[in-house]
């Protein structure tokens, strides 16, 4: 069976390098028209939604049978039709991160680059479930309550609202800028006209997924992008994923959580302008690109046979000690400097 195919929502129609932007879950590809890095802007960048998020709704039949392959088939027809086949870099936030490494992975000649926000290798953190994924999987009754719970949380701005709250690793920041208030109403109001059935069958489908094993064969260039406070998509599990990738850098964000471009916008726009100057426009197959990062923050480089460096800024020695465990397991060299 083949999945209908979604709309563009174009956010930049530039000559230039090209970009597709996948969202989060219950989340609408209107988000990325205020967190859209600068240079996105200079090319053909066209945000696409998941399955199930309104205006992508499902059949009866498509809901019931959806899989990964009818997925990944389908944003390799949008590419096909709307970038004529022409590779891309493809940007994801959190579940959308996880569907551009389905795609880079099965589909490597539509894909220049992959930039990862959140993003993670399958759809199951063993004890550090969210509320709603382990409502999901209650037997009979999970889905109806998954619904309910969902229709009440978009049913008023304050609720939505109160609900992204969650997702921000320090709620003192100033995140709730009149940009980022108009942003989420958007977003919510395109999830009003979306069917919770259709949430209900992504969010069943994702819990089943994993893409660790193939992450090695991703040779794409790979930017990822770890809020160390990230309360969604455990940060272990993020750096877990730069580990198999043999092509990544990756940056740490200390004081963000799973929203990195609405809680440290101006940064984490630097950081992927860096990455696409050197990558965006042609891939450079079979090495990791390095390049100049902000001096503010924390950040992190991890490749193959490359040191990691994490400067002594703002991050925890719990957090230091994740990051070095992780990739020296891999046998990668870590060292961690000033």
């Amino acid at each position: 069976m083949k999945l209908s195919v979604p709309s563009a929502e174009w956010i930049s129609k530039e000559p230039g390098p090209r970009f597709v932007l996948l969202h989060g879950m219950t989340m609408a590809p209107v988000f990325w028209r205020s967190f859209t890095p600068d240079k996105l802007l200079s090319g053909m960048s066209a945000a696409y939604p998941l399955p199930g998020h309104y205006p992508w709704t499902l059949s009866d039949e498509e809901r019931a049978g959806l899989c990964t392959d009818m997925i990944v088939d389908a944003y390799a027809e949008v590419i096909e039709r709307d970038f004529g086949g022409n590779p891309v870099t493809l940007v994801g936030h959190s579940t959308g991160a996880h569907l551009c490494l389905l795609v880079a992975a099965r589909r490597p000649d539509l894909v220049d680059g992959v930039i990862l926000a959140g993003g993670f290798g399958c759809g199951r953190f063993e004890g550090q479930e969210s509320i709603a994924t382990r409502i999901l999987m209650m037997p009979f009754l999970g889905p109806a309550i998954f619904m309910k719970l969902f229709s009440r949380w978009i049913s008023t701005p304050d609720n939505f609202r109160m609900g992204a709250a969650r997702c921000v690793g320090d709620r003192a920041c100033p995140w709730e800028t009149e940009v980022t208030l108009e942003s989420m109403e958007n977003v919510r109001r395109q999830l009003l006209l979306s069917n919770p059935l259709d949430i209900v069958a992504m969010a069943t489908w994702l819990r089943h997924q994993s893409i660790m094993k193939s992450l090695p064969k991703i040779t794409r260039p790979v930017l990822n992008v770890i809020g160390l406070k990230d309360y969604v998509v455990p940060a272990v599990h993020q750096l877990n994923v730069s580990r198999q990738l043999p092509n990544v850098q990756t940056v740490l964000l200390p004081n963000s959580g799973h929203l990195p471009m609405v809680e440290q916008h101006a940064y984490f726009n630097r950081v992927v302008n860096a990455f696409v100057e050197m990558n965006g426009l042609k891939s450079l197959p079979g090495a990791a690109a390095s390049f100049a990062l902000p001096a503010q923050n924390a950040q992190a480089r991890v490749a193959r046979e490359q040191p990691v460096h994490v400067p002594d800024l703002d991050v925890p020695e719990d957090l230091r000690a994740i990051a070095g465990r992780l990739v020296s397991g891999d046998k990668i060299n870590t060292s961690i400097r000033p």
